[in-house]
């Protein structure tokens, strides 16, 4: 399809370029043999719309040696979501999930009142070289969602709706854009989609979500005369129409949705918006009354002493 032109705000014009409400630039941690850059949370912001966790893994290489290798670990109140640009997971769960995720696909775990999940790579392929590069992140369930049963869905490169113009292209990973609804249920209103820009591409970027960011994943990206390189998280103020340009190939993720109803704590792996309910999860997990990994029992990360 092709999109008609936003309403680009104009440079020079002080209004109508201050659209970017938070810029984070996150700084990358090395997990041995490759680098982690951890967007949200953040000091400057918790969340973007139901998004509250948000890490870049890689781009890495591997020589038959490290690799992905989280072994099982719980979850509470949230949904994790797993989006991949190069490698493969392979990812099982406490429901008995046993899926490999690729490039382009999506696994959505809801973890609810309780999930444990492990991820990582298979024997045979870390006896190869190989590329990891993708996004991990979480997005808190409303207060009435949040001891709701676990579940998981996966959805394959072709179930997640492409739109494109030819010189712009999206990739609906969850919500709907453009018109284009991805299968994956969400518990609230929700946008998160994979954008890839032609030398002389344009993405209008209406205000249909009150909270919106993009996330640079590769080549340099405009907005309203500035300039953007990789790795860095450009959170919209609510209400304007704004336009993304590129003057070369580049690629950004769209990811917010409603604001969530309220804060929350998070602690680990967990997310709640209550601390008693955190502290619960503490001693569920210690006293090893959460549900195990079938497949993947044997090992699992203990509590955090902190």
């Amino acid at each position: 399809m092709t999109w008609m032109p936003g309403n680009d705000p104009i440079p020079g014009d002080a209004g109508a370029c201050d659209v970017i409400d938070t810029l984070i630039v996150p700084r990358a941690r090395d997990l041995g043999g490759f680098e982690v850059r951890r967007a949200l949370p953040s000091a400057k912001r918790q969340m973007v719309g139901p998004f509250i966790f948000f890490d870049q893994m890689g781009p890495a290489e591997f020589l038959e040696t490290g690799g992905i290798d989280v072994r099982p670990h719980p979850h509470i109140g949230l949904a994790t979501v797993t989006y991949l640009f190069d490698g493969e997971i392979h990812h099982r769960d406490s429901l008995g999930s046993d899926q490999v995720i690729r490039p382009g696909e999506l696994n959505w775990m809801t973890a609810g009142n309780g999930i444990v999940h492990s991820e990582r790579e298979d024997a045979a392929r870390k006896k190869t070289k190989r590329k990891i590069f993708g996004i991990q992140s979480w997005v808190a369930l409303p207060k009435h969602m949040e001891e709701t049963a676990p579940a998981f869905e996966h959805h394959g490169l072709h179930a997640l709706p492409v739109v494109s113009d030819g010189a712009a292209e999206a990739r609906v990973i969850a919500g709907e854009l453009y018109g284009a609804r991805a299968p994956v249920s969400t518990a609230s209103e929700t946008i998160y989609a994979d954008i890839t820009l032609n030398a002389g591409g344009r993405m209008p970027i209406d205000a249909t979500h009150e909270e919106r960011a993009v996330y640079t994943v590769d080549g340099e990206i405009e907005i309203s005369g500035d300039k953007f390189g990789p790795g860095q998280l450009l959170v919209f103020k609510p209400g304007d129409t704004i336009t993304v340009k590129a003057d070369a190939p580049a690629r950004f993720l769209l990811l917010g949705g409603e604001p969530m109803d309220g804060p929350r704590y998070i602690w680990w792996n967990f997310v709640s918006s209550s601390k008693e309910r955190i502290d619960q999860a503490k001693e569920d997990w210690k006293q090893m009354r959460f549900d195990t990994v079938p497949g993947d029992a044997e090992d699992f990360i203990p509590l955090p002493n902190k």
